[in-house]
């Protein structure tokens, strides 16, 4: 049997809340469907995480950041307890344990939602199930042998989970950076497999790097003055842990990580990398003068002294072209997400070659009453973040209200 919802939201992360809230501020039915609990992607992350953003930006519609120390980073812990005391605060519809299997269109308008706990009819779906649906793994990790322990991001726990030996960290942006120095301070040999990332270090002048980012409009930046192919690069590489530090390739460097070029396959136990590694430092690096001339205009604008960014040094490595994986404990994928709509979302055209959403605002231009919020990119560069989803769930909510 099937029940019906005016308005069903997917997803009880920091997207799917928010949404929750302005849909109420304007008086909007609806119900919350999350698979585990609330905040349940945060609760998957390692056990030493934390955010790379300053506690100050997050931030809720109607919840401002509620602990003690606003410029920290807080832990994983942490972050769930602000999202289930905003849940709590604004009486959230919630429904938890609740998986959705399938979203198909109904003829004649609306969706049919197939769930855990049966199907549900809706008029309008609100899709908020997170950024980083599908970890993505290179096309080589199909060549490296079967036996040694292979891991997504997703699935790291701690540095003692793993099995003894050296590790292979593949991909280079904020997590696999974050995981190959918690390993190598753990004592493990690390050797991470480098990509294109930006970076940038962590404290400017007097101010966070956050400040500077959003203060300088780069994360309002609307995503469709980029290039498609920004919705594929990393986020900008820095640490929260221990009240903030740099993190970049070059501090892992003198840290004793191992840097390697691209994974390019694997014969046996024997990885191949590219020969490119000073191609993705000196991409990095380019990021990083980018960043230096938008802080230092903006801070001219202010009347704000000239930000403090020296030229990154010179980073001299011997690189080599392959590594005999014998004897090492575990190779661990940190390559990034993809979207992962289409393997449950029956909506012919409303996603693209890529599997983001075809949309105007946060609403399907292909099938009516079809929304998402928290997506990487949705609107802004900031639109996975709290701050930016936020401001993305009450564009949405305002759309709703406005067609109910």
């Amino acid at each position: 049997m099937s029940t019906s919802a005016g308005v069903v939201v997917v997803g009880g992360g920091q997207a799917g809340l928010a949404t929750s809230h302005e849909l109420g501020r304007h008086g909007v039915a609806h119900v919350v469907l999350e698979r585990g609990r609330v905040g349940q992607s945060w609760r998957g992350r390692w056990d030493s995480f934390c955010l790379v953003t300053p506690n100050w930006s997050m931030r809720l519609p109607g919840q401002p950041y509620d602990g003690a120390d606003p410029d920290a980073f807080d832990a994983r812990d942490d972050i769930v307890g602000f999202l289930e005391r905003y849940a709590r605060r604004n009486d959230a519809p919630v429904r938890e344990g609740v998986e959705v299997h399938a979203l198909r269109e109904v003829e004649g308008g609306g969706f049919r939602l197939s769930t855990s706990d049966g199907d549900i009819e809706a008029g309008t779906v609100v899709l908020s199930t997170g950024a980083y649906q599908r970890a993505h793994r290179p096309e080589a990790a199909g060549d490296l042998a079967p036996g040694l322990l292979q891991l997504d991001i997703g699935d790291y726990v701690a540095p003692a989970e793993l099995p003894a030996g050296a590790v292979l960290v593949v991909g280079s942006g904020q997590s696999g950076c974050q995981v190959a120095e918690e390993l190598q301070k753990a004592g493990r040999e690390v050797f991470l497999s480098c990509g294109r990332a930006p970076w940038a270090p962590r404290r400017i002048s007097d101010h966070d790097l956050f400040w500077w980012l959003e203060e300088s409009g780069f994360l309002a930046t609307r995503t469709e003055t980029l290039p498609p192919t920004a919705r594929l690069l990393g986020n900008i590489v820095a640490s929260g842990h221990g009240g903030g530090h740099d993190l970049n390739l070059r501090t892992l460097d003198d840290l004793g990580v191992h840097l390697l070029g691209h994974l390019d396959g694997a014969s046996g136990r024997r990885a191949r990398f590219r020969d490119d590694l000073g191609a993705s430092v000196a991409w990095g690096d380019e990021r990083h003068g980018q960043l230096r001339d938008l802080f230092t205009a903006f801070a001219a604008e202010r009347g704000l002294p000239a930000p403090e960014m020296p030229e990154p040094g010179r980073i001299d490595v011997d690189v080599p072209n392959e590594v005999d994986l014998a004897g090492f404990g575990a190779v661990l994928f940190a390559g990034g997400f993809r979207p992962d709509y289409g393997s449950w979302v029956d909506v012919p055209g409303a996603f693209d070659d890529s599997g983001f959403p075809v949309h105007r605002d946060g609403a399907s231009t292909v099938a009516p009453g079809l929304h998402f919020v928290g997506v990487h990119l949705l609107r802004s560069r900031k639109s996975a973040l709290f701050l930016g989803a936020g401001e993305d769930a009450a564009v949405v909510a305002d759309a709703i209200a406005a067609a109910a």
